[in-house]
This record gives C-alpha cells, structure tokens and sequence, in this order.
C-alpha cells in the first residue's frame, strides 16, 4: 500500500515536471510566432531581446534605412564640430535629400511588409513641413535656411523623436535556398522535440506492456495528443497537449472548461440524431402507407400475408378476455354504488317526466313508495347485469358466442376497409398526419429539449447518490 503510495506521488511529480517543460516550450512557440509582428514592441521596450532574437529569424539591420540614420549621425557630429552654415554641413544635407529621395522611391519598407512605416514617416514630414509632397518636404527640412529658420535643436529633436524610432524598425531579413525567410527556430525547438520524443516512447512501450492485446496503433493512438509535440509545424496545435497535461497534473482544473465542451457537442450531435432517427422513422411509416402496407395489415386470414407465431397463442384474444374478467371480478364490484347512483337518478328522471306520475304525487305515502321502488328497480337491473356478464364469462356457450361476435366485427370491419375508396381516404390521411407531425413536433425536439435533458444528466451526475432519488422525482414532477 506504501509502495503504491509512493509511486502515485513520484508520478504526479513527474507529470508536473513534463506539464511545465511542456508549458515552457509552448510559450516560446507562442513567443517566436509573434516575435515578428512584435518586434517594433520588443525594440522599443527590450531592444536587448531583438538583439538576441533577430539571428533566429534571420533579421539584420537594413543596409539602407541604416546607412540614413548614421548620416544623420554624422551631421550631428559636424554641427557640433563646425556650426550649421558650414560647407561641410551643407554637403551632409545634400545627401541627406538624396538618400530622402531614393528612400522614397525604392521604399525599403516593403520587402518585410512595413510600406505602412514609410507612409507615417512621409505623413509626419508632410505637416511638419506643411509641404504636401513628401519628396520636397524632405528636401525642405534638410536644407540649411529651413533649420537655421526654425532652429536645429528643435528640428534635430523632432527628427530624432518621431522619425527615427520609426527607421529603426525596419530590418532585412535573409531568404533561405527555399524561397522562405530564414527561420532558425527549429535549433531552438530540437531539444524539446528529442525530449518529448524519448518520453512518447518510454510511454508508449509502458503501455505495451500494461495492454499486450493493444496494437502499436492503438497503443499509439492512446496518446494521441502527444504527437502534436512532435510536429515541426502548426506548433500552435500544441496548446492541445499542454491543456491535457496540466490538467493530468493537477496544476490546472479544466474539468468545467472539458464539461462544457462535451455538453456543447453532445447537444448538437444529440439534436442531430434525434431529428434523423424520428424523421425516417415517420418517413418509413408514411412510405409504408402509401405503398398500401395497410390494407395487407388488415388482411388478417390473407394467406398470401405471412404471420410470425412465436408462443401459439392470439394475445389480442387473451388480452381482450383478461380485460373482461378483470373489469367483472375486480371492477364492477368497486363501482357498484355509484352504478347504483346513476341508475337510481335516471329512473327517478324518467317517472318525474311522466304525467301520471304528477298526479299520484298527491296520495299519501306515495313518494316513500316511489322511492322504495327506485330503489328496488335500481338493485334488481345492476345485480342482474352482474349476474348476466358473470354467466357470459363463464358459460361455455356466452363466451363461445361472444368470441364469434368479436372474430364477425373484426372480419367485418376489416373487409369494409379493404373498400378501396376507404383505404385510399386512410392512406391519405395517415400520410398527411404523419406530415404534420414531422413539420409540427419533430423541430421542437431541437435545443430546449436537449438541452434540458443533458443539463437533468449533469445533475444525477454530479449530486452524491443518496439525493439522486430526490433528484428524479423533482425531474418526474417537472416533466409533468
């Protein structure tokens, strides 16, 4: 018990352990599928990260956004050196308006997707300058009169401020013998995948040996989830297996998250099925129908009709005769006053309603006669009615009588519904019926129906067992 007891817990120690390597490596999965669109984040906020980062993916600095913001650099250094009126200065701000204009027209933005860059810096020169070509208003901020005009310090700070982050941004990423960028995060990800690999393994063998009769495929299959590890692409999908495994690991409680899930498929699929399966089983009845099943139906002595006869006994005959001896044995007997009742209130009815009986109403002692004789009358019909249906039962000759009576009006009623024109109208009928039923019903049993039926399951599933009998009387009542 010890022993057991020890290795459940160095086992949960260990699904812990796997569940957080397992964490670990998708969220550097996550952090490299998002590296690049965040990477203007990362370099303004931890440039460190970009300057690690950017080998994986294959980034470089641009060669030519670069060689513009270190000639910016460099007029800064001649200012300082010299003064802004300087030739030396001037011959910076040329070059500046050059490499302004082949900026513009070669757009070194594009190549990673950043054209949008290029218009914001263009846009905030444009107002800047209060030029409306982005061209000239380039050459008009890097022209001496303008900067002597409206100060360098400031326009130097404004250029530094809100032009130059954005320059920084852009980067030139490598293009590898396949047409694709340059990805190297594969190096990054071998180690894990080797892990997670020899771990599929060991599991996979474990469970060979617990299951002989299982194949490889089903061992296989047994943890499935594992094998998104594994793949070297959608690596996203391996949310899938860190879910099920912080959950196996008891770090993360994803039971009403997974509860949930199954009701939401469950109700769909139940809704589904339960549509289909009533559906073709009033088509099938309406099909029936109208390939005129019914009339072999009625056709009860038809020889050409084969009859399946499992015990040699006609259960509508004994059904029919354990009826008439219950209702005469066990029933009549209980009802028997308020036969008496009735009986008594009709013949009462009936004498009231002569015109004889008004006169006689004035003799002496003639209501209690009356009423003794009602009495009487009614006593003697309903004793000998008894006595009659309990000598029918059980006369050999009444309930051979009655059995032809029943045997002539089936066979009757039967050869008077195998008239075609009353087949036809029943046929016709039964088939818009069922129509009606499957257009009026059928839909109902949708969502509301399903939903009320898992939401009853969830809870006898999820109350201890000694209310589940409280449970189903309260479901017993609503359903009523």
């Amino acid at each position: 018990m010890l022993n057991q007891k020890s290795l459940k817990k160095q086992n949960i120690y260990f699904e812990r352990v796997m569940a957080v390597v397992v964490t670990v490596n998708f969220g550097l999965v996550l952090f490299d599928l998002t590296y690049v669109s965040w990477r203007d984040f990362y370099l303004r906020e931890v440039p460190r990260i970009t300057q690690i980062y950017d080998r994986v993916k294959g980034i470089e600095t641009h060669r030519e956004t670069q060689n513009y913001l270190e000639t910016v650099d460099a007029l800064e250094e001649q200012v300082s050196q010299t003064g802004l009126t300087s030739s030396q200065v001037k011959t910076q701000l040329q070059k500046l308006e050059r490499l302004s204009s082949e900026m513009i027209d070669g757009n070194p933005f594009a190549a990673v997707g950043k054209s949008g860059t290029l218009e914001r810096i263009k846009k905030r020169m444009r107002d800047r300058t209060n030029n409306d070509s982005a061209k000239q208003a380039f050459m008009i901020f890097w022209s001496q009169p303008y900067l002597s005009q409206k100060g360098w310090k400031q326009e130097i700070s404004f250029f530094n401020q809100k032009i130059r982050p954005f320059m920084a941004t852009n980067y030139y990423r490598r293009i590898g013998e396949n047409g694709e960028f340059i990805d190297n995060f594969w190096l990054l990800d071998l180690p894990f995948v080797l892990l997670f690999g020899v771990e599929f393994l060991a599991r996979i063998i474990y469970i060979k040996g617990r299951h002989p009769s299982f194949s490889w495929l089903n061992t296989i299959l047994w943890r499935w989830y594992d094998l998104f590890l594994l793949m070297p692409f959608w690596r996203w999908l391996r949310i899938i297996p860190v879910a099920i495994r912080l959950d196996q690991a008891d770090i993360l409680n994803l039971q009403p998250i997974n509860t949930q899930f199954h009701q939401i498929v469950v109700a769909n699929f139940a809704e589904e099925l339960t549509e289909i399966v009533v559906i073709r089983v009033i088509n099938q009845i309406k099909g029936s129908v109208q390939r005129g099943d019914i009339t072999r139906w009625l056709q009860q002595n038809d020889k050409l009709r084969p009859y399946i006869d499992i015990n040699n006994v006609n259960e509508m005959e004994a059904i029919a005769s354990l009826l008439l001896q219950t209702t005469v044995y066990q029933v009549l007997p209980k009802i028997q006053p308020e036969l008496d009742a009735l009986l008594r209130h009709n013949i009462d009815t009936v004498l009231h309603q002569l015109p004889l009986y008004q006169n006689l109403q004035i003799l002496p002692g003639f209501t209690q006669a009356q009423t003794q004789l009602s009495e009487q009358l009614t006593t003697q019909l309903t004793t000998n009615l008894y006595k009659a249906l309990v000598n029918a039962v059980e006369d050999p000759v009444a309930a051979k009588l009655s059995g032809q009576l029943v045997q002539g009006f089936s066979q009757a009623l039967a050869t008077e519904m195998q008239q075609k024109q009353v087949v036809s109208q029943i046929q016709s009928l039964l088939a818009d019926f069922l129509e009606e039923v499957k257009l009026n019903y059928v839909q109902r049993l949708s969502q509301e129906d399903i939903d009320q039926i898992l939401e009853q399951t969830r809870q006898l599933k999820t109350q201890p067992l000694v209310s589940k009998s409280s449970t189903l009387a309260e479901i017993k009542r609503q359903d009523r």
